[in-house]
């Protein structure tokens, strides 16, 4: 099943998507819902944020190319991580699918997409529980990252946490085998990266699971899981796709501040 979140009668509502045809609940998916008798066109539907998190989680350097990649740019050698270890970023970053990514006027030239897929919980779970079965579906983050305040910052605050860069959507898929995703990066139309979505370090039950050790997550928290590879850099006029099969592609286009 395919759950968007939509405006609809001036406020945000979750519907499900079937083929090309929205149908608006009564509910959400993260409580009691019915269907309503309106059906609406896809096409014709302005598509929100799926999600908004209590609490919005993100693995790093879970990709052992990535880790690669990011060692070799620093000139040291690549450290894989030993244990499952997570971070935090800002709901106010969020935007939808097809909103704009809007680079600051002072941002450096080193702002780059990293495509990843993002689990969101569907139910209250600590470790007690099955940790699978709080999942409720998945969908498709890009987390634009400012390279160099990531750098000179203590924390990854404005880097990662600016307004407009995380991205995130179309929908929330729940009928997904994770083995068989496949994530597909393109800027403008030219892909850059194309990996196996499972092939992480740590996988999303071993984070659930170390997560749960120490809190509890609740209907809505957010996990995004990190990229693989080497990311680009993105300009003023350029356009992002994630693409994860199974679960579809998420288009942002790029604005600079003032440009």
């Amino acid at each position: 099943m395919r759950w968007a979140r939509i405006h609809q009668n001036g406020s945000p509502s979750y519907a499900v998507v079937e083929d090309d045809t929205v149908i608006p609940v009564r509910g959400s998916p993260f409580e009691a819902w019915e269907r309503t008798g309106t059906r609406l066109k896809l096409a014709d539907v302005k598509l929100l944020v799926p999600a908004i998190p209590p609490t919005f989680y993100a693995a790093g350097m879970n990709y052992p190319e990535h880790v690669r990649e990011v060692a070799e740019k620093v000139g040291q050698q690549p450290n894989l991580p030993t244990r499952a270890e997570i971070g935090y970023r800002a709901s106010n970053a969020l935007i939808a699918h097809g909103e704009t990514i809007v680079i600051p006027a002072d941002a450096t030239e080193q702002v780059q997409y990293e495509g990843e897929l993002v689990v969101v919980i569907g139910r209250k779970c600590k470790t007690r529980d099955n940790a699978a079965s709080a999942i409720l579906g998945y969908t498709i983050g890009n987390d634009v990252s400012e390279r160099t305040w990531q750098k000179a910052d203590r924390t990854m605050w404005r880097s990662k946490n600016t307004d407009t860069f995380k991205p995130m959507g179309p929908w929330i898929e729940t009928d997904v085998k994770l083995d068989d995703l496949v994530t597909r990066i393109r800027l403008n139309g030219e892909q850059k990266i194309e990996f196996a979505t499972n092939r992480m370090i740590f996988g999303v039950v071993d984070y659930l699971v170390a997560m749960t050790t120490r809190l509890t997550l609740y209907p809505g928290d957010l996990v995004w899981m990190g990229t693989e590879g080497a990311t680009a850099n993105i300009k003023h006029g350029d356009t992002v796709e994630v693409e994860i099969s199974g679960i579809g592609t998420l288009t942002n286009p790029v604005a600079r501040e003032g440009a």
